[in-house]
């Protein structure tokens, strides 16, 4: 039951977070293009998961300016409410912690409250959570307590939850995290999938090479400044590698294509 939905850009402009004093993240811009998968790379604390929580609204920016142009207008997200905004966004999180038992069919069901309104179609909703859960291959946890499954599990279950919230928008952090190999592979493709439905997928990644792979523009931040933005076999390069994540990295053509190989300098 996927379906393609309105095409919308998302325009990150100048984003800045403050803590203490510090910034956490500073001058940070980027452009999302609907029905692409948009790395978002860089070492531990360079900013990734907070640039994240920015674009969400989960964190109130100290700097800069968030927008989507859909149907040819620019709307600043600072403008919206919290409702209007879930219907355009979604955001997956590394880790989530269940304080109240529910199944996961009900978590999933959870995506579905910024589309409630009166007189809704119950039916319409029901299919749509049903679809979302095939999707992230949770249907065997469907009757499941949330709160008794693996952090890989809870993973997924949260992904079919930003599924069923629809959005145009799709944010997730490190949503490998937890999972065993054949897990990413399904991930990966499922992100892939999403994307052509017309979604502008933004996706924090460690693995360099799965996101050379995945991604068809990759975005690198260092000490929580951007560094460096493209394709990423152009991004990638030995010399950034090297001064972002002191590692030496090599393309390497085979069979199925440029794979990037890394290892210690």
């Amino acid at each position: 039951m996927s379906q393609t939905l309105t095409a919308v850009d998302l325009t990150v402009d100048g984003l800045g977070y403050r803590v203490d004093g510090i910034d956490l993240l500073q001058g940070a811009s980027l452009h999302l293009r609907a029905g692409t998968v948009t790395g978002l790379l860089g070492p531990n604390g360079s900013g990734k998961s907070t640039m994240l929580r920015l674009v969400v609204g989960a964190l109130p920016a100290s700097a800069g300016t968030i927008a989507v142009t859909e149907d040819g207008t620019s709307i600043d997200l600072a403008s919206m409410r919290r409702r209007e905004r879930a219907r355009r966004m979604a955001l997956v999180e590394q880790d989530t912690h269940a304080e109240v038992p529910l199944l996961v069919r009900d978590v999933v069901a959870l995506g579905r409250i910024p589309h409630e309104r009166r007189f809704a179609s119950a039916v319409e909703g029901e299919a749509i959570v049903a679809d979302a859960i095939e999707r992230a291959g949770v249907s065997a946890l469907a009757d499941r307590s949330f709160d008794t499954l693996s952090g890989g599990e809870r993973q997924r279950v949260q992904l079919a939850r930003a599924l069923a919230q629809q959005p145009r928008v799709l944010l997730l952090d490190e949503p490998t995290n937890h999972l065993d190999l054949a897990a990413q592979l399904d991930m990966v493709r499922l992100l892939r999938e999403v994307a052509d439905t017309g979604v502008a997928v933004l996706v924090a990644l460690h693995d360099l090479a799965q996101a050379a792979q995945t991604c068809d523009e990759v975005v690198v931040l260092r000490s929580g400044e951007v560094a460096a933005v493209g394709d990423p076999h152009e991004v990638l390069s030995p010399a950034l590698l090297a001064q972002v994540w002191r590692v030496r990295g090599e393309w390497v053509t085979g069979t199925h294509g440029r794979a990037l190989v890394v290892s210690p300098l």
